[in-house]
């Protein structure tokens, strides 16, 4: 039987889903940046009920109408399940314009199904409702290292735009802003 693959607005009910892609995803593309016992808590107890949280948050009440979490499905043999997830709306950083500027601010797909267009579903639908939205530019930041988050986005066109951050994750993670300009 072939496969039905979707984008749509998240639910209450897709959270649970959403906190597994994102900590499967976490340990795929941070796996090597991070020490291992980073990676542990970050799929731990407490790591996945602050995700659970935030996410039933943007989900029943997100901080402004512009503001979107969506997700991809995949339908095989009658059984539609939540295999990715992208968050995204107004820029935060302090030198981008929140009314022009939108950032994505997430955007995951379980490391088993990537390569299967899932990702680039969800990138589309991020950038077509931020074009509604009248927003021009994209931002988002990734891993400087080497890694298949910022390969994905640098192989959809988007470039770095000299930002650059360190977070902390229990040890440094230098990260870069890629951008993209969208129109309608």
């Amino acid at each position: 039987m072939s496969s039905a693959q979707f984008v749509r607005p998240a639910r209450a009910a897709d959270v649970d889903a959403v906190v597994a892609v994102q900590v499967a995803s976490w340990r795929s593309v941070y796996g090597e940046l991070l020490p291992d016992e980073v990676l542990e808590e970050m799929g731990g107890g407490e790591a996945r009920e602050r995700f659970r949280e935030q996410w039933s948050s943007a989900v029943a009440s997100p901080p402004t109408s512009r503001h979107r979490l969506v997700v991809a499905t995949d339908e095989e043999e009658g059984k539609r399940t939540v295999v990715g997830f992208a968050a995204f709306g107004p820029a935060g950083d302090p030198d981008l314009w929140p009314g022009k500027d939108a950032e994505v601010f997430a955007l995951h797909v379980a490391p088993e199904l990537t390569r299967r267009g899932h990702g680039s579903r969800l990138l589309n639908a991020c950038v077509d409702q931020l074009v509604e939205s009248g927003f021009g530019t994209v931002y988002v930041w990734v891993p400087e290292a080497d890694n298949a988050l910022r390969s994905f986005f640098e192989s959809s066109g988007w470039r770095a735009d000299g930002a650059r951050r360190e977070i902390d994750l229990g040890s440094p993670l230098a990260m870069v802003r890629l951008h993209a300009a969208i129109t309608a």
